[in-house]
């Protein structure tokens, strides 16, 4: 009793926090560049220094932070105390999330938390907020009667963008050949202040107005999007320079007045030029009779053409883009675009995307970018992205976390507003008693949701990836009724809570909704977009649902005099066709087909993937990574062609409407009727053959998919292939392919942080699983032995601390060294070089860096050894033996005492039957006694001490071991092969003179399905060739030619799609 009674103190004791006037401030982590604070220490001052009576606050404790723009003496100078511990604190203050374990029970947060609208990344958050009990406020609900955010950074995101961008643009310039004033101005971050970066950007306009730009570069034209805080950021500061601003109409003048771009001069320009444009400028109706309406863009964006790319951009230098974009509207510019415009001679020479919507309005920003390095240049000529500044193409910025780096400024800015209200939240008790736009930002009070966002549980039960929707659909529950509309709702729906009473009507009317779609306005002035599967059983019901959501979005015209304010509360509504429940929607099906050459181990898996097109495309990582913004599926019909159509029916049979055909390449004819037939081929016939398949798919213009290294002669069919429009992908399989994704994500990822590899290393090897290494050389062969025995006695080459090692094949195995993958120390492994590494650091860019480049194969611990003995005691010899040339019958037992006694002093040449007396004729030879001990036991597993008759194709020893090794190294019943493949990168980052050692692992094993054993090796080589296939059916790959996996467009989506399919990477940072 006591112990209970004592729980129960406590629990009321924590109840007494909230509103104790005792206010935290949190340390961010989120981001290293995070320094802004809610509260600086004059703000503190002031709180503290008012009394508890007026102010509300009574303490501050600041958690200590080193990196925070106000160090901790400076609170405790004016009375804070600094510690760790917030457990006194009633209210605590952040500007991000703090870690959810540090979360305290019963007390009140305010901070950004991304909650309101339901966003899926952030629901684990709330979850904890209210098994907390936590009462929680949000910054971006704190909205003033004017219907604005009255806290927000978005004027200091445009400013540390634009001086960014302008530091870019002098080196951009000057690695085009062009001296700027640009030049001496250095990143936001670092000037100590806001007005000492501005002072740098006025010395800078000094400059221009006096010394002037180069005629090559001018008019030097500014455009920005949009109107609200964050594009009059950037325009303040582009106000500092000699400026005139030009309507957008006008802009062609500029240019026919003779200041042109062609060409140098001697002449010189004093000014830049800016624009502003918005929507109106960005498109235009599909009727040319009407005129732009933004009300009817907003509802209708499909009605209207985008025309930026034809009126403004050709007469843009640099775009600063400053508009939220949601996918229902026309992209600002469109890599096509882009392209187009390039090849017409475009001057645009950057992009400042201050938005930073990724894969958003601007289609080729495809990546965020960090404040120490937050530049990329993007050459839409062929369809590449790098990390320097020389060279064709268009510098890009997209830093997400811009305020921070005016860090001074915005946290006085932000703390000037907050500290207005921070007494009315440290001391609140009942929520009822704060002020109405506090009240409005609470989302949670003790633990429960307050009424404006009770549609948050609603709209995450709708939610079709929701864990609760889908055991509601296991279970044979559905929203599904009767009779069922699609209804989209655009406008203010969360910020003015308008959602809430659409879903109050349509459920208090009897109907239900599924949220089909939901796209999030990132600003005050953003509006929301959902799509509403409304359903009723009663059409009369669904038609008085239509009608009270038309007389929410249309109020009768009395309400606009009653409130002038109404009309920002409005929402726009659009309603599709009803459809009964038996009623099959139209489908929106885009159809490609492959063709499959060779029915082997790896075509089944590649098959299974292409034809499960149709099932996947409409899930969500599959519209992350490959839909865009289309509603269509993707139904990829399937054709394996094999020699023998046994062997393809066999290969295919299980998968659904998979075609299996016989085909033979050689036979032109057939072929090519195939080939013209289907939109891309995937070859998994030997190497050897690509080179044909090629010649005839850059004929018919088809694209070509490979598994197999791109040889000399198929790199000479680039430029045909490029002329031809196609892509012939190689190197699309595991080692290669996989190995190569996984590297120069790795490395692109090290050189976009300015790091330089010091070190790469990559092991790979198809082992059997620990269950099924049950043999002496713990190893087992898929296939025919031939390939793998020659390929251990191939040469290798790489680079190790800065030195070139040559490795002779007679010597590879004897080269092996022990290796333990750090993440998987149960592996007992070995490493043997594998050819020459060297090539590879040219393919990753590395080859002047790095001072180690080395690939190795893996084995189990052992192999070599063993491998070595029988190599250098004649088992792979392959020249014509003696007696196996001879036509007499020969037995297993014979050749092997031939083998074993031709340099033991003559002795018998008997058979020889027990391990012992092989394993001392082999130490005789002048092995080691355990080299010899091994050798044996794999002489007498193999079976060559047995008196069976060789089969006469055997002509060398070398088959007669292949033989042997083929039917004794097979795999077994259900017995599991396994693929893995790691690589280390070390990094060097000269500026902070740190190191880090990146790792990635991929760990595969075979697995049973549908009653058929999938190899380890036949997944990841097929899958992989696949999604190449894939990715070039969705148009994701843009360039043409003959490439390697090497691009960002065919490796990121690439490495998205393997583990979105169940091929897990692990990576790893120290």
């Amino acid at each position: 009793m006591n112990s209970s009674g004592g729980y129960e103190e406590e629990e009321e004791e924590e109840k007494k926090k909230l509103g104790n006037g005792v206010v935290g401030v949190l340390a961010e982590t989120v981001n290293k560049w995070e320094r802004r604070t809610p509260l600086t220490p004059s703000h503190c001052a002031r709180l503290l220094h008012g009394g508890k009576d007026r102010t509300g606050v009574s303490r501050i404790v600041v958690q200590p932070s080193a990196k925070r723009i106000h160090h901790d003496a400076l609170y405790e100078d004016v009375g804070c105390e600094v510690s760790d511990d917030l457990s006194d604190c009633g209210l605590i203050l952040g500007i991000k999330q703090p870690e959810l374990e540090m979360i305290l029970p019963e007390r009140a947060y305010a901070f950004f938390s991304h909650t309101h609208k339901a966003q899926k990344e952030n629901m684990p958050l709330l979850d904890k907020i209210l098994s907390e009990r936590v009462t929680l406020y949000d910054y971006e609900l704190i909205v003033g009667d004017h219907g604005k955010r009255l806290l927000a950074f978005g004027q200091y995101a445009g400013r540390a963008g634009l001086v960014d961008f302008l530091h870019g643009l002098g080196q951009r310039y000057l690695s085009l050949g062009y001296s700027t004033p640009f030049l001496s101005l250095g990143s936001s971050y670092m000037y100590s202040s806001l007005a000492a970066a501005k002072a740098a950007v006025i010395s800078v306009g000094e400059e221009i107005a006096s010394q002037g730009l180069p005629l090559g570069i001018c008019p030097l034209v500014f455009v920005f999007t949009g109107t609200g805080n964050v594009s009059l950021g950037a325009q303040e500061i582009f106000k500092l320079l000699p400026h005139t601003f030009v309507e957008p109409s006008k802009l062609p003048e500029l240019f026919d007045k003779g200041v042109s771009q062609n060409g140098r001069s001697t002449k010189r320009v004093h000014q830049v030029y800016g624009c502003i444009i918005t929507s109106q400028d960005m498109v235009e109706h599909q009727d040319p009779s009407k005129p732009f309406d933004k009300a009817d863009y907003y509802v209708h964006p499909e009605h209207y053409n985008p025309v930026f790319h034809e009126k403004i951009a050709p007469y843009t230098s640099v775009l600063v883009n400053c508009m939220y974009w949601e996918k229902r509207f026309p992209r600002l510019l469109s890599t096509k675009q882009l392209q187009d415009l390039t090849a017409k001679g475009c001057p645009l020479v950057g992009i400042c995307d201050i938005t930073c919507d990724i894969g958003g309005s601007l289609e080729f920003v495809n990546r965020a970018t960090l404040i120490d390095s937050p530049f990329f240049r993007f050459n839409p000529t062929n369809n590449s992205y790098y990390q320097d500044m020389d060279g064709d193409g268009v510098l890009c910025m997209a830093v997400d976390i811009l305020p921070t780096e005016f860090a001074k400024e915005a946290s006085q800015h932000f703390g000037d507003i907050l500290s207005e209200f921070v007494g009315s939240l440290a001391s609140m008790t009942v929520i009822a008693d704060l002020p109405a736009h506090l009240k409005r930002a609470c989302i949670s009070y003790r633990g429960e949701l307050t009424s404006l966002y009770e549609y948050i549980p609603r709209m995450r039960k709708s939610d079709p990836e929701s864990r609760e929707t889908q055991d509601n659909i296991t279970n044979g529950a559905s929203n599904q009724r009767t009779y069922n509309i699609l209804v989209s709702l655009s406008g203010h729906l969360f910020d003015k809570f308008l959602i809430n009473e659409a879903l109050d009507m349509i459920e208090a009317a009897g109907g239900s909704f599924h949220l089909a779609k939901c796209e999030l306005g990132q600003s005050a002035d953003a509006e929301s977009y959902s799509e509403l599967e409304v359903g009723a059983d009663d059409r009369k019901v669904l038609d008085q649902i239509i009608d009270s959501l038309t007389r929410l979005a249309n109020p009768d015209e009395e309400d606009y005099i009653v409130s002038p304010r109404k009309e920002t509360n409005k929402i726009s509504l659009k309603i599709g066709k009803v459809q009964q429940e038996n009623e099959k929607p139209e489908e929106m099906t885009k159809r490609s087909s492959v063709l499959i050459l060779g029915a082997g181990r790896v075509c089944r898996p590649a098959a299974e993937f292409l034809a499960s097109v149709r099932n996947i495309s409409s899930q969500q990582w599959y519209k992350t990574y490959l839909g865009g913004d289309s509603e269509e599926q993707t139904d990829v019909h399937v054709i394996v062609a094999s020699l023998y159509l046994k062997d393809a029916k066999e290969t295919v049979e299980g998968i659904p409407e998979v075609e299996a055909v016989q085909l033979d390449v050689s036979d032109s004819e057939s072929f090519l009727k195939y080939v013209s037939e289907v939109d891309v081929v995937l070859s998994l016939l030997p190497a050897s053959c690509h080179f044909s398949v090629a010649k005839t798919c850059i004929e018919l213009k088809k694209h070509l998919i490979t598994a197999s290294y791109v040889d000399d002669e198929t790199s000479m069919l680039h430029e045909k292939a490029k002329h031809a429009g196609i892509t012939i992908l190689g190197e699309m399989g595991l080692d290669p392919g996989i190995d190569h994704m996984m590297a120069m994500k790795m490395i692109n990822e090290a050189h976009i942080r300015k790091g330089k590899v010091k070190s790469f290393t990559s092991y790979c090897g198809g082992l059997p699983s620990p269950a099924a290494a049950n043999n002496p050389l713990a190893y087992k062969f898929s296939w025919n032995p031939a390939g793998a025995i020659r390929a251990g006695r191939n040469p290798a080459k790489y680079k190790s601390n800065g030195d070139i090692i040559h490795v002779d094949g007679e010597d590879l195995y004897d080269s092996a060294t022990r290796f333990r993958v750090p993440n998987l120390p149960a592996f007992a492994l070995e490493c043997l070089p594998n050819r020459n590494s060297l090539v590879y650091g040219e393919h990753y860019g590395i080859e002047s860096e790095a001072s180690t480049i080395f690939r190795g194969t893996l084995r189990y611990e052992g192999f070599s050894m063993i491998m070595s003995t029988l190599s250098k005691l004649g088992f792979f010899d392959n020249e014509a033996n003696e007696l196996l040339s001879s036509g007499k019958k020969i037995t297993f037992g014979a050749l092997l005492s031939n083998v074993i006694v031709k340099d033991a002093d003559n002795e018998s040449s008997e058979a020889l039957v027990g391990e012992e007396e092989i394993s001392k004729r082999i130490i005789k030879l002048g092995h080691s006694k355990e080299s010899a001990a091994k050798a044996a036991k794999t002489i007498i597993f193999l079976g060559y001490n047995e008196e069976r008759e060789i089969p006469s194709l055997c002509k060398s020893v070398f088959d007669a071991t292949c033989y042997l090794m083929e039917e004794k190294l097979a795999y077994s019943g259900n017995e599991q092969d396994m693929v893995l493949l790691h690589h280390e990168v070390e990094v060097e980052f000269p500026e902070s003179k740190r190191t880090e050692k990146h790792s990635a692992t991929l760990l595969e094993f075979g697995e049973i399905k549908n009653g058929q054993m999938t190899t380890a090796m036949a997944k990841t080589v097929g899958i992989p060739a696949a999604i190449g296939a894939l990715l070039l059916i969705e148009d994701k790959i843009k360039t043409r030619g003959v490439l390697r996996p090497l691009e960002p467009e065919v490796y990121l989506p690439a490495l998205d799609i393997l583990q979105a399919y169940g091929i897990k990477l692990m990576e790893k940072t120290e």
